[in-house]
């Protein structure tokens, strides 16, 4: 279901529900925030950062399935969008480091409530997806 749009094309608020206080004009954007923020590599990097800044080596044992071109093309998308900062220092080797920004720090919570949310429930989905029903095996009603 795309967005509501008036006699001439544009698009309008939602008349209703969670998208109606956001301005038409801002809703492309908040569509991008949202692809963003809610992809699974941006999730988990914001999750392990939460105990203080790593160097990328760090982030890539720590985020298990996640290659070099993801990490490093996931690092450069949050740095750009404020959510975590970049320091590299002038020692030889050189050494980089990432931490939560301050923005990022108000996403975190949410992101370990979502990753939980997905480690808690994985079973019960991998089973209704392959029409078994239940965790359990059980077939659905």
């Amino acid at each position: 279901m795309g967005a509501m749009q008036d006699s001439t094309g544009t698009e309008m608020a939602a008349a209703s529900g969670p998208c109606a206080s956001i301005p038409a004009e801002d809703m492309a954007f908040v569509r991008q925030v949202l692809d963003r923020v809610g992809d699974k590599w941006s999730m988990l990097i914001i999750a392990v950062l939460e105990n203080g800044p790593l160097r990328y080596t760090d982030l890539q044992r720590r985020i298990p399935g996640i290659s070099q071109r993801m990490l490093t093309h996931t690092l450069r998308q949050l740095v750009e969008d404020g959510l975590i900062t970049r320091t590299a220092y002038a020692e030889v080797p050189p050494r980089v480091e990432y931490a939560l920004a301050p923005l990022g720090r108000g996403l975190y919570e949410i992101a370990v409530q979502l990753i939980g949310w997905a480690a808690d429930h994985h079973a019960e989905i991998r089973a209704h997806r392959s029409g078994t029903g239940d965790a359990t095996g059980s077939p659905r009603s």
